[in-house]
């Protein structure tokens, strides 16, 4: 009898439990969870605003020197004297070097031999005692005697063509000067360069051609000195367009007084190209999409963050040209950007 108790008392117990069991795992089973609710994202934003942008091209060239020439003898001479080096400015006319006057000398005296002969002769044709093919022969004779004085004049006098600097010295006194190629692929003794100004030659873009006029002021600032701008002017346009390139050259003139620009260095040349109209984003704004080269912002409308590819043109301080993507007077983020995405919501705050 005690035995049957104990086992009606176990059976009671573990209908018990199993129905504690059920009734937990129904009750769980019957509550719904809410969805959790998506956090709004706390963004700045600024303004699309239209600006005056000023349309500058930057354009690279090499510095040239205004003027450049070798300074050669007419004929080959023996050097008797040199009186420049490599550096030193020249004035236009001053005699640089001097050649052997032995052939000059020679001429000189023949010439006036000639001429004395031409005076008694024209005194003994007055008197009939001579023909006047004969005068004409001796006033032939003196003037290509003058002549021949006058070429050897200026080789054994060697003198600058124009005022500037020698920047090459090619023979020795001494030497007996050759009508050859020198060191710097030219033919003389000397070569001469003015660079109290510089030109450079530019290749400008085909689409540029309208708005590039001689006259036109240009900047050109040189690597070795990047807190200097020099002003230059645009002397010549050239007429025709490269084929290949599609390209046009323009020949700028840099005033160089104190001489601190030297042909050969790299210049940078600034067109300003005009003015237009734009639309600007604080750069902050701007975002790069990973793996492409796509420029996007967040654009903020009625506190959802819409997601638009922009096309972008120049940096302006601390804003950036938008050309298309977003329309003036709408709102981007700035701030809180890696936490936003297409459809996010937003609280803007100030």
């Amino acid at each position: 009898m005690k035995r049957n108790t104990i086992v009606v008392a176990c059976c009671i117990a573990a209908t018990l439990a199993l129905s504690s069991c059920g009734s937990k795992k129904g009750t769980s089973q019957g509550v719904s969870l809410a969805a959790p609710t998506e956090m709004e994202v706390l963004t700045r934003t600024s303004p699309v605003e239209r600006m005056t942008i000023a349309q500058t091209e930057d354009f690279t060239s090499t510095l040239l020197p205004y003027k450049k020439s070798f300074i050669t003898p007419q004929m080959s001479l023996r050097i008797d004297k040199i009186n420049v080096e490599v550096g030193d400015h020249v004035k236009e006319g001053q005699v640089v070097a001097e050649l052997d006057r032995n052939q000059y000398n020679q001429s000189a005296v023949q010439l006036k031999n000639t001429k004395q002969t031409l005076e008694r002769m024209r005194s003994v044709y007055e008197a009939g005692g001579v023909s006047q093919s004969q005068i004409d022969e001796l006033e032939t004779s003196v003037t290509v005697l003058e002549e021949t004085v006058a070429n050897l004049k200026r080789s054994i006098e060697l003198k600058a063509p124009f005022s500037g600097i020698i920047t090459g010295r090619y023979n020795e006194v001494g030497d007996l000067f050759a009508m050859a190629g020198n060191a710097d692929g030219g033919m003389g003794m000397f070569q001469i360069m003015q660079i109290d100004k510089l030109k450079a030659i530019v290749a400008l873009s085909e689409q540029y051609y309208p708005q590039v006029y001689k006259g036109m002021k240009v900047m050109v600032k040189a690597d070795v000195y990047p807190d200097k701008e020099f002003p230059a002017t645009v002397s010549i346009v050239y007429p025709s367009i490269n084929a290949t390139t599609r390209t046009f050259n323009v020949e700028l003139v840099i005033p160089n007084k104190e001489e601190i620009l030297r042909p050969g260095m790299f210049g940078r040349a600034t067109f300003n190209m005009g003015e237009r109209s734009s639309l600007t984003v604080e750069d902050v704004s701007i975002q790069k999409q990973m793996g492409v080269n796509d420029r996007y912002v967040y654009v903020i409308k009625d506190d959802v963050a819409e997601r638009r590819v922009v096309t972008l043109g120049r940096q302006v301080g601390n804003r950036v040209e938008v050309l298309s993507g977003v329309n003036e007077g709408e709102q981007v983020a700035v701030t809180a950007l890696s936490k936003l995405k297409n459809g996010s919501k937003v609280k803007v705050v100030e």
